[in-house]
């Protein structure tokens, strides 16, 4: 669809406003949750909702609002603004960019939707090692209610940092919301290969995450025989591709499988490596291909370590359920696109979002916007301030329809 011209332009000054938060030196940003950097992003996103002329405020976790209502239900569209390491500045940015682009919008066309737009604390978990926070513990997720003993890159526990700011871990769960909406890039190909505007996300996928400790004996790497070693890293190569191989084989049902941490001790050159922690992630919408994987996984390592006379522990450190968005919000954005004239096509979400946070507390709902070449957590993430716009605009005619506007 056509867009205004003064929209693209306003959109993009948004954008630029938060544009050099975090910077590094490699051309990527890190902005990680909880931490001076992230306040900055939430000091900026306070100023643009004043400039709007709306009302701001933050809730005991540090997540921060903008509103333009007084009532005591509302529509919400939320997102994040911390980022991964070195990471790109679209992911989260944009879809706090679409919940001001509708807000602005609605002022325009005289429209009395009752909206809030939510910047949720550490949805990424490269701080802690824990994703989705902020929006988490506002929505009392049972596996959130726990996590004070995370322990940050800085060495710090959350609840050290809580306290220092005065947050609470356990906060009153939030209430009021209507319906909850997220817009996000991809981060995948599909849209973009498929020449699609936007994507009506129908799952997000659920990850379940493990650890996976081999020992072996760390011994001088010239004195020590082949025949007489115990090589921990050996053992783990051959479980890294036995996992690549389970994970190539569920791909029909959508799942993915990934060894993305790899720690060797003592890691140094003339030393057999003794001991190697490995950090697995599978994500899938079916229960069943994720049971098969983890099986699968679990007897293959044993079975490889067995063979090399290695010992093997396992640990599985979190798992989150497949969390379908609600089908009366995926029909209603799609009538909505159908009307604007912007193409769009139902899919599934393999990364984890904010939205799946509210899925059991209210109605709930993904839009997705192409970036290139799927690239994201990643300096070289790019998308369109064009493709904004356009799931932005779905958002809103979408929620004129739900709350009578049109």
């Amino acid at each position: 669809m056509e867009h205004r011209i003064a929209d693209i332009q306003y959109c993009e000054r948004l954008f630029n406003r938060f544009y050099d938060i975090g910077s590094t030196e490699t051309g990527g940003v890190t902005r990680l949750g909880y931490t001076e950097t992230e306040d900055e992003m939430h000091e900026m996103f306070v100023q643009l909702g004043k400039e709007l002329g709306c009302q701001s405020r933050q809730d005991l976790v540090g997540n921060t609002y903008i509103t333009n209502t007084q009532n005591e239900e509302f529509y919400l569209i939320g997102s994040h603004l911390d980022s991964v390491i070195e990471g790109g500045r679209y992911d989260g940015v944009f879809g706090i960019l679409a919940g001001l682009m509708v807000m602005k919008w609605a002022s325009e066309d005289g429209i009395k939707l009752p909206l809030c737009v939510g910047a949720f604390r550490c949805e990424e978990s490269s701080n802690f090692g824990c994703c989705t926070i902020g929006s988490g513990l506002i929505t009392k997720e049972a596996y959130k209610q726990d996590i004070g003993s995370v322990v940050s890159k800085s060495g710090e526990t959350l609840e050290s940092i809580f306290k220092r700011r005065g947050y609470s871990l356990h906060p009153t769960k939030i209430s009021g919301i209507k319906q909850y909406l997220e817009l996000h890039i991809e981060q995948g190909k599909v849209l973009e290969e498929c020449q699609t505007s936007v994507g009506i996300v129908q799952t997000i996928a659920g990850p379940r995450r493990f650890k996976l400790y081999l020992r072996g004996l760390a011994e001088h790497s010239g004195a020590t025989p082949m025949a007489m070693r115990y090589d921990a890293l050996c053992a783990a190569s051959e479980i890294i591709l036995e996992i690549e191989r389970i994970g190539k084989r569920e791909s029909a049902y959508q799942s993915v499988a990934t060894v993305g941490v790899v720690n060797v001790h003592p890691n140094a050159m003339n030393v057999i490596p003794g001991e190697v922690e490995l950090g697995v992630d599978i994500r899938g919408i079916e229960i069943s291909s994720l049971n098969r994987i983890e099986a699968d996984m679990k007897d293959a390592a044993r079975r490889i370590c067995q063979n090399r006379s290695l010992e093997f522990l396992e640990e599985k450190t979190s798992e989150i359920l497949p969390i379908d968005m609600s089908s009366s919000v995926q029909a209603g954005l799609e009538r909505a696109a159908k009307k604007l004239g912007v193409s769009s096509r139902r899919m599934i979400s393999g990364a984890g979002h904010d939205a799946m946070s509210f899925a059991n507390l209210c109605e709930t709902g993904m839009v997705f916007v192409p970036c290139r070449k799927g690239i994201s957590h990643n300096r070289t993430e790019f998308a369109s301030i064009v493709s904004l716009c356009d799931g932005a605009r779905v958002m809103y005619e979408y929620l004129k329809g739900e709350a009578g506007c049109f």
